[in-house]
């Protein structure tokens, strides 16, 4: 292999895909990145089984050719180099790289033992929006954690309705649903309802940290189109392609716990309950982190507050709208904060039943969130 590519270039291409390497010590080669150039096109990929990661970057082709060479190394030394052009060639197991008066050789491996990544069939696709398709994911995977034993809170629902994605992703302590539009090519067949699957969250996580870098020269990139089969999903948008196993688990019936009516409902200023709930976690019993949301009719007002043995207590009164009976709740306040990090509007909608029951918050104005605490019982 010989190519001649710009710095900025192969930075960011290195960037986009060594994130997944690096953590598998089972499988050295997987430190890896493999760099290749094939029928015109200069790829940069990496994988780790469960996910895969692969993009394409401009320059000049003088020889086809593929390597691995380590992602760290790769990564940390073309960061050093000046702007400009890098020649880079393969002789045997070795990367050569030239640009200006740098020159290194990094010790690599033979492709042979390199696992492919899986090329899914492209033919069906639902296309969404990329900044809402952004700012949907980190408004609900926050909310999920790794859990080994309950494989499906893993990872996010995707329930593909008809023109709607809904999003949901629980620990089982809090859960946060977001619905967006989405498009298709797909017809789907009479009968054939809405399409369930289970996203991990990791796959997520990196596809976000993605998205939110300077992913290439197109800044003009407004869609990704998602592919998914039986068992397998990718997301392609701008010479990038995010290839992911699916969770194979029934996903729980997270609707069951929504109270379809309340008793008690405020509304309330985002910035100002979110200042209350810092101030009152000062005082939360540690370990615990709890905190008391009350809703008080007679005084127009809502009152966080928290007492501890050992740092004293808080109570702020918090000017609000009040709708039904008084109510209250104990959550966590980290929980709260968490939720409140993850909504926009000015002012949020709290939702009671009573002390026993889920605490759901709503950005006001906008139906396509909602956020679930479960209560700490006292």
């Amino acid at each position: 292999m010989k190519i001649t590519v710009l710095q900025k270039n192969l930075k960011q291409g290195i960037f986009v895909t060594s994130s997944i390497t690096g953590k598998n010590t089972n499988l050295p080669i997987l430190n890896n990145l493999m760099l290749s150039a094939t029928n015109g096109v200069i790829k940069l990929s990496a994988t780790d089984l469960e996910l895969g990661v692969s993009t394409t970057i401009r320059g000049k082709i003088d020889e086809d050719g593929v390597i691995t060479a380590d992602a760290k190394i790769l990564s940390s030394y073309v960061g050093l180099l000046p702007n400009n052009k890098i020649d880079l060639q393969t002789s045997g197991t070795e990367l050569l790289l030239e640009s200006e008066s740098y020159k290194t050789k990094i010790k690599g491996e033979l492709a042979d033992d390199y696992p492919l990544i899986p090329e899914l069939e492209k033919e069906n696709y639902y296309e969404v929006k990329i900044n809402e398709f952004k700012q949907a994911v980190s408004s609900v995977v926050f909310a999920v954690m790794f859990n080994e034993n309950r494989l499906a809170l893993s990872g996010v629902l995707f329930n593909i309705d008809g023109e709607t994605l809904t999003m949901a992703g629980t620990d089982s302590y809090r859960l946060a649903e977001r619905s967006m539009k989405i498009t298709s090519n797909i017809t789907l067949a009479e009968g054939e309802g809405a399409r369930r699957i289970i996203i991990p969250i990791k796959t997520l996580q990196e596809l976000a940290r993605i998205i939110a870098g300077d992913f290439g020269d197109n800044k003009d990139v407004e869609t990704i189109k998602i592919y998914i089969t039986d068992n397998q999903i990718a997301f392609s948008f701008d010479a990038i392609e995010v290839v992911s196993r699916l969770i194979d688990e029934q996903y729980p019936d997270y609707k069951q716990i929504i109270p379809s009516q309340f008793k008690s409902s405020c509304t309330v200023s985002r910035e100002q309950l979110m200042r209350a709930a810092k101030a009152s976690a000062l005082f939360s019993k540690s370990g615990v982190n709890d905190i008391n949301i009350d809703l008080i009719a007679e005084k127009k007002g809502l009152v966080v507050s928290a007492v501890s043995g050992q740092a004293g207590e808080n109570v702020t009164n918090i000017e609000a709208k009040i709708e039904g009976v008084d109510n209250g709740v104990v959550i966590n306040y980290k929980y709260l904060i968490d939720g409140l990090n993850n909504i926009s509007s000015e002012l949020v909608k709290i939702e009671l039943v009573d002390g026993a029951t889920p605490c759901l918050l709503r950005p006001v104005g906008d139906d396509s969130y909602l956020y679930i605490i479960m209560p700490i019982k006292k």
